[in-house]
C-alpha cells in the first residue's frame, strides 16, 4: 500500500484516479470554450451578411420592424465587445488548460485551484436549486461538491504523507 501511495504522489489510488478524471474533465471544459471563442470571432466578420441571409431566408420584409431590428443590432456589433469576450474566453481557457495539466501532474496548486474553482459555484447553483429545482442543477451542484471534497481529500492525503515522511 506505502509503494502505491507513493506512485501517486502521496495519494491513494482511488483519489488519484478521481484527481486525473478531474483533469480530463477541465481540459474538455477548456478545449469547448477555446472552440466556441474560435467560431464566434470566425463568425462575427459576416454576421451581417449572416442575418440578412436568414432574413430572406425566412422572406420577411428586411424594412419591417422586428427584421429591421434584428439587422440593426447584427451591423452594430462592435469589434472592441467581440475582443473582450475572447480576452476573457482565453483567460478562461487558460486557467482551465493550467488546472488540468496541475491535476494531471499531481501538483498541489491545482488541487487548490480546483476545489476553488468549483466552491466558487456552490452558493449560486444551490441558490438556483431552490429556486428552481430540476435534475441538471441537481447534478450541476453534486458535480461541484464531489470536485470540492475530492480535492480536499487529495490535499488533506497529501499533507498527511508529507508530515509522515518527516516523522
Amino acid at each position: 500500500m506505502a509503494q502505491a501511495v507513493e506512485e501517486h504522489g502521496g495519494l491513494t489510488p482511488g483519489i488519484d484516479t478521481g484527481v486525473r478524471a478531474v483533469a480530463v474533465y477541465e481540459g474538455i471544459k477548456g478545449v469547448l470554450v477555446l472552440a466556441v471563442a474560435s467560431g464566434l470571432t470566425l463568425v462575427h466578420k459576416d454576421v451581417h451578411a449572416i442575418a440578412m441571409r436568414l432574413v430572406e431566408h425566412a422572406h420577411l420584409d428586411p424594412a419591417a420592424k422586428y427584421p429591421s431590428i434584428f439587422l440593426s443590432a447584427a451591423a452594430h456589433l462592435q469589434d472592441m465587445r467581440l475582443l473582450l469576450l475572447a480576452s476573457a474566453a482565453v483567460g478562461y481557457v487558460a486557467i482551465h488548460f493550467a488546472e488540468a495539466y496541475g491535476l494531471w501532474h499531481r501538483r498541489a496548486w491545482a488541487e487548490v485551484l480546483a476545489a476553488s474553482s468549483a466552491a466558487i459555484y456552490l452558493p449560486f447553483e444551490l441558490y438556483e436549486l431552490v429556486r428552481r429545482t430540476s435534475a441538471l442543477r441537481f447534478a450541476l451542484l453534486a458535480a461541484n461538491t464531489a470536485v470540492v471534497v475530492l480535492m480536499m481529500l487529495a490535499l488533506r492525503r497529501r499533507r498527511w504523507a508529507v508530515s509522515s515522511s518527516r516523522a
